[in-house]
């Protein structure tokens, strides 16, 4: 059981890090590409939204695809896209060709993102599922820990360009790993009632589900405040405060470390206090943290070491949320996962986009703009899992 377990969250945890790679180590690069083609702070993060519009929209594609024809097949043609969209990324001449193609390559990335998460909900529920969650996402932090680092490194010896071969050959590694290495989790007497008025059915089904909207939204607002942190944090940490690309990787990693290592503890967790409760105190924690370090950063304490040691502490509680809160949405609907696991996936980009779109109204070169959005992420998650889970709760 525990090989079992091992193999599959490799192997998804591989599939799903292939698409944040893809972020994750262009982070560093930010800077030089606003340089190299003559663009201001927001244009170059246009072509980090355009990845997170992409992702959402082509979410509620595959999702469905993947309940219709089977887990694997939407993969494959995922990840043709991305790997096409990665070369006319490292080619580009300018900005908007750049970003052209970052669209592109998000349509593609967003099925070894999606999908893994209803292969989970195929083969287990309840803790059983956020144990092999937290599992996909140990490995999935292969990602945000070591792809700034290989981006920063990328950068020194082949400028930016270099990052997007690098994954465009991590996106023929995914082709060899489903392969070899991933069984068909969706049968085809599953697929059966499988259809694209199934699918409009399900989504309606979905749109309607106060509970499932209400816990999809305690992530997407949490997963925003990253991406709040994702799409400022290099101007910020580089140019506002002075690191070096390689220097900002570490501080970036020590983040996804701490992440990471919480989410760890949802399956035990999770079967000790169960996961409505442990989603409930973890928000409330990661709300804190963040609201206090505003008004540090407000009250004029602009200091990197106050804002790693928060930033830490507060991406702690919300690694207990993430994984949580995503079993939590899909449970109720095992029989519509792919279907599920889309709609929250495009909710969550969507969610993370428009935050990022708004911050970016508002930067001025300090690190205020970014703690502000990534606190008011935080305390509208807290909301809705204290209104969400209470009323649940108190109906069983």
């Amino acid at each position: 059981m525990t090989s079992r377990f091992m193999r599959a969250a490799l192997v998804l945890g591989l599939l799903s890090a292939i698409g944040p790679f893809a972020i994750d180590m262009y982070l560093p690069a930010l800077p030089a590409i606003g340089k190299s083609l003559n663009a201001s702070v927001g244009i170059v993060q246009v072509s980090l939204m355009a990845f997170f519009v992409s992702v959402g929209i082509a979410q509620l594609i595959y999702g469905p695809v993947s309940d219709m024809f089977g887990r694997k097949p939407p993969i494959y043609v995922g990840l043709c896209i991305f790997a096409l969209g990665s070369i006319g990324c490292a080619l580009a001449p300018n900005i908007e060709t750049l970003i052209a193609f970052r669209f592109l390559q998000g349509a593609g990335a967003c099925a070894g993102m999606v999908i893994p998460r209803a292969i989970v909900r195929d083969m287990h529920t309840g803790n059983d599922a956020a144990r092999l969650m937290s599992l996909l996402m140990l490995v999935f932090s292969v990602s945000p820990i070591l792809a700034p680092l290989t981006g920063s490194l990328v950068i020194q010896f082949a400028s930016w360009r270099g990052i997007f071969w690098v994954v465009t050959a991590a996106a023929l590694l995914g082709i060899v790993l489903i392969t070899t290495s991933l069984a068909e989790t969706r049968l085809p007497s599953q697929r059966l009632n499988s259809t694209v008025a199934y699918a409009l059915a399900g989504y309606g089904l979905l749109l309607r589900d106060r509970h499932f909207l209400g816990v999809v939204f305690v992530g997407s607002f949490g997963i925003a405040s990253f991406f709040a942190y994702l799409a400022n944090s290099s101007f910020v940490l580089i140019n506002h405060y002075g690191l070096t690309p390689a220097h900002y990787s570490l501080a970036f990693s020590v983040n996804a470390v701490s992440f990471i290592g919480a989410s760890q503890f949802t399956g035990r967790l999770g079967a000790r206090y169960g996961l409505k409760k442990v989603v409930r105190t973890a928000v409330v924690g990661y709300a804190a943290t963040m609201v206090l370090l505003t008004a540090l950063t407000l009250s004029g304490i602009d200091r990197l070491d106050v804002l790693m040691v928060m930033l830490i502490i507060g991406y702690g509680f919300l690694g207990l949320v993430v994984p949580s809160s995503a079993v939590l949405a899909l449970d109720a609907h095992g029989a519509i996962a792919g279907t599920a696991s889309a709609l929250m996936g495009t909710l969550q980009f969507g969610t993370g986009a428009a935050v990022v779109a708004v911050i970016g109204l508002f930067v001025n070169g300090t690190s205020a703009p970014m703690v502000v959005g990534i606190a008011a992420c935080a305390v509208l998650s807290m909301i809705f899992a204290r209104v969400t889970l209470r009323e649940r709760s108190s109906m069983h």
